[in-house]
């Protein structure tokens, strides 16, 4: 058994520091574990006492009789590395630190917090500041956290990995008061040695569980976290994701409680969508998606059929459905005969909503509505709406639910209107996803379709065209800006078609390098140090070759005017036409490491915003799903007669891109192409300007 097993899986626990006094928090531990059905041996570790709830107490960890598979910390931050050291020292398989003070105390704290993990040696660490670990599965609760005080917590197939042990407390008692329950719940605090992703792949493996909700503060290992996601999409188990630090104070706080920096929001959320997490966009959600994807029910297609025997809250359903992309449509012909030969009074039957009124007062009539529609070739899903009468008499609808779940494996959802707690949490607990708000119904379906789209998609994204002869040029650059034609080059070492072009010195040379190409050229200003040339005066399109040494004095007047800049020469350039603009875009985050950026392009790219990020390496489907993200790619599509963009080239240009990026590593501190002119189909793509700075 390896440590994170023994850590989940104890036979031994010890409680470092463990109290005698019922109104103490070090007193919980032993009582958590006692009340919730642990088994296994229990050490206290105290000097000061003989015994603590009726256990042999021990003075210190040298004078335990066995080796703990766990230890549970509960001393001051100034006495946690001695005292971890000293379990490590004696073969204990894992310790959870309760402690605050350490990684996010400022640097006094991080010292502190280096020095814990090195004593801890190859024991692993939950924490330090964390609350603990719950293993509801197996009755194993090696935490403080007050959440534990409750009664008969249930057992389900939903495990919850959080950084903030209050969240996990939150978390559970919410689910127990909605009838759900939980297989681990782990709060992972400072992460000085195991993070989410460590316990995520722990759980992967866990037959108990079957979906993993995630609370986000920060990522100390993005890499780590996508191959961890990859193989979750793989195995078919979602994860969901609720990410705080969206706003610059939700940021500041992420550092203050565990040091974890925030990182760009968009950036994560690129990083979702790249590696299959379905994001909870609301607190609420971080327990509403994983209830609906607990069902295991995979949602095949948007046609929903909604059951009420209450107008209003059917409305209320259908509209939010239909706010989330899903129809609402009428029962098809051979649909509607079954359910007229029920023979329902009063009840609406060929339309949808489905209003049933009285229906939903006999039971045997509710069920036979849902077998109907179950097998109705019309609909991928059913949601039930329980009317008040479903408050005096939960059977009513419950029954006929519960009793309709083996006909079939379409998801069916139940929306509870009125305040009704006790139909919630019976339904839930049976396994039906219930909800209190019609939004949630949304939520979940969502999550639902989406969980099916990836299940088993993990997409094994790598460099996709690197040769040595591309990493040799990068070597050979220096480092600093490069001015554009150095920038292009660098771009078509790696495979992205450039502009056809001349870098002169003169007027006189840019004149007879545009005498010698097809039509009107574009001027440039050459230098590393413009950025931006468009703001200086240091470009101009659409020149008569003729036209191109008078142009060139008047265009070097105008930026040293603008500017102190070093100008270089000048840059000839054939007027690339007839193509979509975009911009390719690298960036750098602090926490998530480097990012490709596409959008529309040219003068516009600031003001209408219209991008779509990925993390390098892409794979194939990483690009296609960039250029269908922004709204723009319609114009590449055919958009009112326009013709289509040839989207196979701006896909492999994307690819190579990511493959530069991937090379070049940390010695890329900025690059961009735009305009990447993408032309009609069959005639490629063309970079007709950039930038890069390299370290």
């Amino acid at each position: 058994m390896n440590s994170i097993s023994r850590l989940f899986q104890p036979a031994s626990v010890a409680v470092i520091g463990a109290s005698d006094d019922p109104g103490k928090l070090t007193s919980r531990p032993i009582a958590y574990l006692r009340k919730h059905g642990f088994e296994g041996r229990i050490y206290p570790v105290n000097p000061r006492y003989d015994t603590v709830a009726g256990l042999p107490c021990y003075a210190d960890v040298a004078s335990l009789p066995g080796v703990p598979d766990v230890a549970i910390v509960l001393v001051g931050a100034n006495r946690v590395t001695d005292v971890v050291r000293q379990l490590a020292e004696a073969g204990t398989g894992a310790a959870i630190v309760l402690a605050s003070g350490f990684g996010e105390a400022g640097e006094e704290g991080q010292r502190r917090q280096r020095e814990l993990k090195d004593a801890a040696g190859p024991m692993r660490i939950l924490g330090p500041n964390t609350i603990g670990l719950v293993n509801l599965t197996d009755g194993i609760t090696l935490s403080a956290s007050g959440a534990l005080e409750m009664e008969g917590l249930r057992t389900g197939s939903i495990a919850l990995v959080s950084q903030s042990g209050g969240i996990l407390g939150s978390l559970l008692s919410r689910a127990a008061a909605r009838g759900v329950g939980f297989s681990k719940l782990v709060a992972t605090g400072n992460e000085a040695d195991l993070d989410v992703s460590d316990i995520i792949d722990h759980l992967l493996d866990d037959d108990a569980t079957s979906v993993v909700a995630v609370y986000l503060e920060g990522l100390r290992k993005p890499d780590r976290f996508r191959e961890v996601a990859a193989r979750a999409a793989g195995l078919g188990k979602p994860i969901v994701v609720f990410k705080v630090g969206r706003s610059e104070s939700g940021a500041r706080s992420a550092v203050s409680h565990t040091g974890a920096l925030a990182g760009a929001d968009a950036i994560y959320e690129a990083l979702f969508k790249q590696v299959g997490i379905i994001r909870a966009e609301t607190f609420a959600e971080l327990l509403d998606i994983p209830v609906a994807l607990s069902a295991k029910r995979v949602l095949k297609g948007r046609r929903v059929a909604v059951v009420t025997s209450t107008g209003g809250a059917g409305s209320l359903v259908a509209d939010s459905c239909g706010m989330a992309g899903f129809d609402t449509p009428a029962p098809d012909e051979s649909t509607a005969e079954r359910l007229r030969a029920l023979d329902l009074r009063d009840a609406a039957l060929d339309r949808n909503p489905i209003d049933v009124t009285l229906a939903g007062l006999r039971p045997d009539l509710f069920r036979n509505i849902i077998k109907i529609l179950f097998e109705s070739p019309s609909f991928d899903a059913v949601i039930v709406i329980v009317g008040s009468s479903g408050v005096g008499q939960p059977d009513l609808v419950a029954r006929p639910v519960l009793d309709s779940l083996s006909g079939s494996d379409k998801p069916l959802l139940v929306y509870v209107s009125p305040e009704a707690p006790g139909i919630v949490s019976h339904l839930n607990g049976q396994g039906v996803p219930t909800f209190t708000a019609p939004e949630s119904c949304a939520t979940a379906l969502s999550a639902m379709h989406r969980a099916g789209s990836r299940m088993g998609a993990g997409d094994t994204a790598g460099p996709s065209s690197l040769t040595s002869g591309s990493g040799q040029q990068a070597g050979d650059l220096p480092s600093g800006p490069l001015n554009e034609i150095e920038s292009k080059r660098l771009f078509a070492g790696f495979g992205i078609p450039v502009a056809h072009e001349t870098a002169v010195s003169t007027p006189e040379e840019a004149q007879s390098a545009a005498q010698r190409m097809e039509g009107n050229i574009v001027l440039k200003v050459l230098s590393r140090d413009i950025a931006h040339k468009t703001e200086v005066g240091g470009v101009m399109v659409n020149i008569k070759p003729d036209d191109v040494a008078d142009r060139c004095r008047a265009m070097d007047v105008t930026v040293k005017a603008a500017t102190t800049a070093n100008v270089e020469g000048f840059l000839v350039q054939e007027m690339v036409t007839g193509g979509v603009e975009l911009i390719l875009g690298f960036h750098r985050d602090p926490q998530l490491g480097p990012a490709i950026l596409l959008g529309l392009g040219g003068i516009t790219t600031e003001l209408f915003k219209d991008t779509a990020i990925r993390l390098p390496p892409l794979g194939k489907r990483d690009a296609q799903a960039m250029i269908d993200e922004i709204k723009s790619s319609q114009l590449l599509k055919g958009f009112r007669g326009r013709p289509r963009g040839d989207l196979d080239a701006l896909v492999s240009a994307i690819l190579a891109f990511s493959d530069m990026i991937v090379v070049l590593g940390d010695r890329l501190v900025e690059a961009e192409i735009n305009p990447l002119f993408v032309l009609p189909e069959g005639r490629g793509v063309c970079a007709a300007d950039g930038l890069v700075v390299l370290s």
